[in-house]
């Protein structure tokens, strides 16, 4: 199966957006909303939960009251200050160190599980979808990227599909990492503002050091169409694909409201700037469907492009 995940260097330059509306473009799709920490797909595409299961992420140090002396020292030695003075582990200070099992003399410190989160498998208009939601105040949202993709192969291979589609997080960090590993195209979202170019520069690196093959699309570039000229320029001097350039539109805003994507919504109203952003968004997506196929093609596995002057 052939995997492709949207990326950006910040939040809301419209990935989400532009998701669901692959989504609803595609066919044989799994889609995989895996912005664990801002999860907002579902108000789109309105998934119907077909299982729920538990998410575990970090174990937390748990205190026996019956085998606790009150020594004090795993208070001492907490630097998270997680123990209170009753011996009582705080779940949301404690950062799975183990430090406190290993100066517990008595032995009554001990690592336990908690929950963290939900992951779900759903049935939305478009096809399968694997979400999630990550706990208030918890982290390791990059394990649990890494087990929403994983339910997502699952579906795909339960109900024969050849394609993820994957709503990836923002910004470089684990989280990414974890939703672009693997992946056999990366599209990222950018929008021509001084940061944006920045951002895109440094998501760009870490697309490159995986040797993923990427590509670009530029949103709202009319607001600043100088910088949308110096993103160009460097994709082209960098040999990244420009897929793309979406003028600014409320449309997005819109079709959210109405729970329905750029596509649906732009076919059930006839507005003449509306259509044409629907219209760019289905002529970035038939060139992302030729090189997913050219992907496909390649037993060995995509070529990466070559990605000059970062």
């Amino acid at each position: 199966m052939i995997q492709l995940t949207v990326i950006s260097g910040k939040g809301g330059t419209g990935k989400t957006t532009l998701t669901a509306a692959f989504a609803s473009l595609a066919e044989n799709a799994v889609i995989a909303d895996c912005d664990v920490d801002a999860a907002d797909m579902h108000l789109i595409l309105e998934p119907g939960i077909l299982k729920k299961e538990d998410y575990f992420g970090l174990e937390v140090s748990r205190i026996d009251p019956e085998l606790c002396i009150g020594c004090g020292k795993c208070r001492e030695f907490c630097r998270y200050g997680a123990v209170n003075e009753n011996f009582e582990v705080d779940p949301y200070r404690c950062e799975g160190c183990a430090v406190c099992t290993i100066v517990c003399s008595e032995g009554a410190v001990y690592m336990g599980k908690r929950v963290s989160g939900q992951v779900f498998y759903s049935e939305t208009r478009f096809g399968p979808m694997a979400h999630a939601r990550l706990g208030i105040g918890e982290e390791a949202s990059g394990k649990l990227v890494s087990a929403v993709r994983s339910n997502a192969k699952k579906l795909a291979e339960q109900y024969h599909k050849g394609l993820i589609i994957i709503d990836g997080p923002p910004g470089t960090g684990c989280s990414a990492i974890a939703a672009i590993t693997g992946a056999d195209l990366v599209l990222v979202i950018v929008e021509p503002t001084v940061s944006g170019i920045h951002d895109l520069k440094r998501v760009l690196e870490l697309a490159a050091h995986f040797m993923i093959p990427t590509l670009v699309c530029i949103n709202k570039y009319d607001i600043n169409k100088e910088n949308t000229r110096l993103i160009e320029k460097f994709c082209t001097e960098a040999g990244i694909p420009v897929l793309g350039r979406l003028p600014y539109n409320d449309i997005a805003t819109k079709a959210m409201l109405h729970k329905q994507t750029v596509i649906e919504y732009a076919d059930n109203n006839d507005y003449a700037n509306e259509n044409e952003f629907a219209n760019q968004v289905r002529i970035i997506w038939a060139s992302i469907e030729e090189i997913l196929a050219d992907v496909q093609d390649k037993q060995d596995g995509p070529e990466p492009l070559k990605m000059k002057n970062l």
